[in-house]
């Protein structure tokens, strides 16, 4: 196989067009072949496989800086970088990272799990590079669905001014991970049917070229005449005003094609955008024909196309998502609000029953949640369906325009906790340290599938102001279902289990850990008290105060930052108020990132584990531990 010649980008230079045409299907092959083992995100990849190899055919990697928006399109670009025989480890525990990772290789130079930020890094790397006084090239390959993020378009307008040297590859596929909406959507499909735009706009710069010098009067006039001609025909005109040199829309599987592009992209001073148009999926039929689904996909069978799933009761985010519509159905004030995770967030069958009440916004998570708040102040009940791990980009919003106004949003937010094989970029551990401490804002989580569903109906009938529930990316238990939905009361936790001496303060999937420790105590003939503190804001105060008045010491776990997190309010709690004389530990998620690996990976990895919570709790009581031991 050619593939297996290739050990970098530079065994690429001397191939022919045959061979890079054999390298493209061998590459297409390699990924369909791995990824029905492994997982993961199979469409976007088979759609750059030769764009990427155009990229390292034509340019010298890492000296030229390729940057790609959320890195979920860096299959190809780790294959031809050296990394071809680790791909029996992607996405697992201290395998190969599924986005780009500085630290597996000098060729990765942008790390990102989140869209819209290539722009702004390029920008950065072209500063940097003339300031020093280098040479290198800077390309930025940022999706159209990437495109609708503000961040994206705040970096064009400043690129657009300083006219530094930089490439842009728009890969236009029409899709983001669902399918694009918005303005500029339209304004990208409408320059895909118009093929005639680049042709007569370099026809007319030749026929401008060849008349003589009369004087800049004339020039300035013919300028004038290029610029007119770029409105009559609007394709690219868009990226024109910006301050951008625009080439395209090229085939993005015609190699040929890409290499003239690229090379006349390379000979133009200044920001040059190269639009691109691919195929997400190209070359694996399952794929092309639904590449939403095939987007980030679980192992699955090549024949067939059909995916290895195992049977159990439904994840959080289908309970979520079932449970809206029932909601839906008896307050039409309900509007579901995403952006861009219709189907990542459980609301394709909200948005197939209630098309006019779901709204999504596309890369754009901070009109999401300021939309949400003036939905609000108007009488609806926006429900802002959003991972946790996105809603960081929205946290201005939240502040200002949510919480301040009082405004009566409730937050669905999903990924709550470790995500798994998404890893660093995507986990869901740090929103309720950016949450809680915000005025007006009720946080709760729910222990099972059932108690989700109750705090739904809680959250749709709570008018105080802006309230979110959190919950997991995983099955849920198989409890049984409430006929009739009731809702809780705000700020109130529940005993599950009744002990003496200690406590254990847990929420969500942490209630399991909890109980696997008591069981282990127990064995040793000690009772600890388990408590679902399902919300973790506002705190059940009563209760707290209760366990202080009965002397209990207090072992929080949480799945989430020990820094600022639950833990921390439950300490901040005591503080306040001047009692001492009990301790509270707290097991969460350490100061650090953690990667890429299995949810139950990740949890042994920072210790959310029931001998480890059953070991501090005996560390705890010297008087239990010594009872336990039989001294």
């Amino acid at each position: 196989m050619l593939l297996d010649q290739i050990k970098g980008p530079q065994d690429l230079k001397d191939l022919s067009m045959t061979e890079l045409e054999q390298l493209s299907e061998e590459i297409r092959q390699f990924l369909i072949e791995n990824l029905s083992v492994t997982g993961g995100h199979l469409a976007p990849n088979l759609g750059v496989v030769e764009l990427t190899l155009v990229l390292h055919y034509l340019f010298d990697s890492p000296k030229d800086k390729f940057l790609f928006d959320v890195g979920h399109q860096s299959y190809v670009h780790k294959i031809l970088t050296g990394r071809k025989d680790r791909f029996d480890t992607l996405r697992k525990y201290k395998g190969l990272c599924g986005f780009v990772k500085r630290a597996e290789s000098e060729h990765d130079v942008w790390e990102a799990g989140h869209s819209s930020t290539s722009l702004s890094g390029a920008m950065g790397m072209a500063l940097a590079r003339d300031l020093k006084g280098e040479d290198n090239r800077v390309v930025a390959i940022i999706g159209d669905g990437a495109l609708t993020g503000g961040m994206a378009l705040e970096a064009l307008n400043h690129i657009g001014d300083e006219k530094k040297d930089m490439i842009v590859v728009l890969n236009d596929n029409e899709m983001s991970i669902a399918p694009n909406v918005g303005a500029m959507h339209h304004y990208l499909s409408k320059i895909r049917t118009d093929r005639h735009y680049q042709k007569a706009k370099d026809e007319l710069h030749h026929l401008l070229n060849k008349i003589p010098a009369i004087g800049g009067k004339l020039a300035k006039t013919a300028e004038r005449f290029k610029d007119s001609l770029k409105y009559l025909l609007v394709s690219g005109i868009l990226f024109e005003q910006f301050g951008f040199t625009y080439l395209g829309p090229v085939d993005g599987h015609d190699m040929e094609q890409m290499i003239e592009l690229f090379k006349q992209a390379d000979s133009i001073p200044g920001p040059v955008l190269v639009h691109v148009i691919t195929v997400k999926g190209k070359g694996y039929s399952p794929a092309e024909a639904d590449s939403f689904k095939w987007h980030g996909i679980t192992p699955y069978k090549i024949e067939s196309g059909q995916v290895v799933k195992a049977v159990g009761p439904p994840m959080y985010t289908d309970v979520f998502g079932n449970t809206l519509i029932e909601l839906a159905e008896q307050d039409k004030r309900i509007v579901a609000v995403t952006p861009a995770m219709p189907g990542g967030s459980g609301l394709l069958k909200f948005a197939e029953r209630f098309p006019n009440r779901m709204i999504d916004v596309g890369i754009a998570e901070q009109h999401a949640a300021t939309m949400s708040a003036a939905l609000a102040m108007e009488g609806m009940k926006p429900v802002y369906a959003v991972y946790s791990t996105f809603l960081q980009r929205a946290y201005d919003q939240v502040v200002h325009d949510i919480c301040r106004h009082n405004a009566n949003v409730v937050f669905a937010i999903d990924r709550a906790g470790f995500v798994g094989p998404d890893g660093e970029t995507h986990q869901g551990v740090y929103d309720i340290a950016f949450l809680r401490h915000i005025p007006n804002l009720v946080i709760m989580m729910p222990k099972d599938e059932n108690e989700l569903r109750r705090m739904m109906k809680t959250a749709i009938d709570y008018n105080e102001g802006p309230i979110a529930v959190r919950y997991p990316r995983i099955n849920g238990l198989g409890v049984k279902m409430d006929e009739q939905l009731l809702p809780l009361p705000i700020g109130k936790w529940e005993t599950l289990r009744e002990g003496d001496s200690a406590v254990i303060l847990a929420m969500g999937p942490m209630i399991q850990v909890a109980e696997e420790a008591a069981d282990l105590l127990k064995r040793d003939g000690l009772q600890v008290q388990i408590v679902n503190a399902r919300f973790i804001k506002p705190l059940d105060e009563d209760m707290l105060l209760a366990f202080a008045a009965e002397g209990k010491h207090i072992l929080v776990i949480e799945e989430s930052s020990e820094l600022g997190g639950f833990g921390s309010a439950v300490m901040e709690f005591y503080s306040l108020r001047g009692i001492y004389g009990m301790s509270v530990r707290i097991m969460g998620v350490p100061d650090i990132f953690v990667e890429h690996g299995s949810i139950k990976e990740q949890r042994v990895e920072v210790g959310l584990t029931g001998e480890r919570a059953a070991m501090e709790l005996k560390n705890m009581l010297p008087s239990l531990q010594k009872r336990a031991t039989g001294q």
